[in-house]
């Protein structure tokens, strides 16, 4: 799970390692814009159970002040424009398309925390875009010193 907004009214992120079928040309039905069939390899994946039908993009590109988004550390920012990313596809830039979100209400995050339910760690540009979406969360853990054996918690798999 990758969180781009976490404050006092709740949180929101999106799940990156569970890549779909589906490619970009499938999910955007473009009247006008790129030709979308050369943008076939662009990631898209399952990002949450929340809004299903809509999409979050996760980038390593910059986004302009006019594009919402949100910055995180070490290069990634998100956004939930489509002209951002009609924008970011005709410039080829790095990014994963995913369908749907995960929210929670003011507190409930900490809360599953504190709990154990939750493992956190930096985010990192390179385990989103340099690593195939079924390592993503080994690559993750080895961040915290840990493997996947020595983890009672499994990957959500709804």
């Amino acid at each position: 799970m990758l969180v781009f907004e976490h404050n006092e009214h709740g949180a929101a992120g999106v799940i990156v390692n569970r890549q779909l079928q589906h490619h970009v040309a499938d999910i955007l039905d473009l009247e006008e814009g790129p030709d979308l069939g050369a943008f076939s390899s662009v990631p898209v994946v399952w990002g949450g159970p929340v809004a299903t039908n809509q999409g979050t993009v996760v980038t390593g590109a910059d986004l302009t002040e006019r594009e919402p988004h949100w910055k995180l550390p070490n290069g990634l920012a998100v956004t939930r424009s489509q002209d951002a990313l009609l924008r970011l596809l005709e410039q080829r830039a790095p990014l994963i398309l995913c369908l749907g979100y995960a929210g929670w209400g003011a507190g409930q995050l900490d809360r599953e925390i504190e709990a154990g339910g939750w493992l956190w760690t930096d985010c990192d540009a390179k385990i989103v875009f340099d690593t195939p979406p079924e390592e993503r969360w080994s690559k993750a853990l080895a961040t915290l010193g840990l493997t996947p054996g020595v983890v009672w918690m499994q990957p959500v798999n709804e």
